[in-house]
């Protein structure tokens, strides 16, 4: 067998070297945000409690322009798509920041303080109503399915998340939206809850450019695994809304 030369050792792992860093660039992101870009890679890595690589993505959003109170805000309602235990861990993370930005001479902008809305009608209604803006359909009480079945479930979800968390003015439903997409598309055997998400967040505005480039931010921070997972919630709620 003819042996290989120390060269051609050499150009194959200069060779391979380039490659791995062509794999390594950064996507350039041309129908988001810089401040969607952030709150997605926030969103996911919270769901999927990778603290390590979250606190880097707390500076970037903060550098880029989110306020404390936004990110704040995202932490807080992703406790209802990722559990209290992540939730926490995020916000306690996102705190050490804030103190060794501070440390540091940093003022970051505190932004819009939170501003909960009431309404006679009831917390349920409330919620109930917020769902129907966001779906554009219809919601029964109770819902059908999950909320026959289990009726206080129901009530927590109209009454805390839709009522209590989205009646914040911090985030817009836009936000709230992406925010949601974000998390669901980075976490494993949530594809029904991502699907509809989808579906609510393409009624708040969210655009299919910009779920496309998102999924590819999961392929890049999350796996290709989950990517492709999104992309096939996606494509499921396109051909439904046709």
């Amino acid at each position: 067998m003819k042996k290989i030369s120390l060269q051609s050792w050499i150009l194959l792992f200069i060779l391979l070297l380039n490659s791995n860093n062509m794999n390594a660039q950064k996507i350039n992101y041309n129908a988001l945000h810089p401040h969607q870009v952030s709150l997605a890679s926030i969103s996911a890595l919270t769901a999927v409690g990778d603290m390590e690589k979250l606190n880097p993505e707390l500076n970037r959003g903060l550098d880029a322009g989110l306020t404390v109170n936004e990110i704040k805000e995202s932490l807080v309602q992703l406790y209802a798509y990722c559990g209290f235990p992540k939730s926490l861990n995020a916000i306690a993370s996102f705190r050490e920041v804030l103190e060794e930005r501070k440390k540091k001479g940093i003022a970051d902008v505190e932004g819009k303080d939170d501003n909960p809305l009431t309404d006679t009608s009831g917390r349920y209604e409330t919620g109930r109503k917020v769902l129907e803006q966001l779906t554009k359909m219809p919601q029964a009480k109770p819902a059908p399915g999950f909320g026959v079945f289990a009726p206080r479930i129901d009530a927590f979800l109209k009454e805390h998340l839709f009522a209590d968390i989205f009646a914040s003015q911090v985030l817009s439903y836009h936000q709230r939206e992406w925010v949601t997409i974000s998390a669901l598309a980075a976490m494993k055997g949530t594809e029904g809850q991502l699907q509809s998400h989808i579906g609510m967040g393409i009624n708040t505005g969210i655009t299919e450019d910009q779920l496309t480039e998102l999924f590819s931010l999961i392929g890049e921070k999350i796996s290709e695994e989950q990517a492709q997972v999104a992309r096939g919630a996606f494509a499921k709620t396109k051909s439904l809304k046709k």
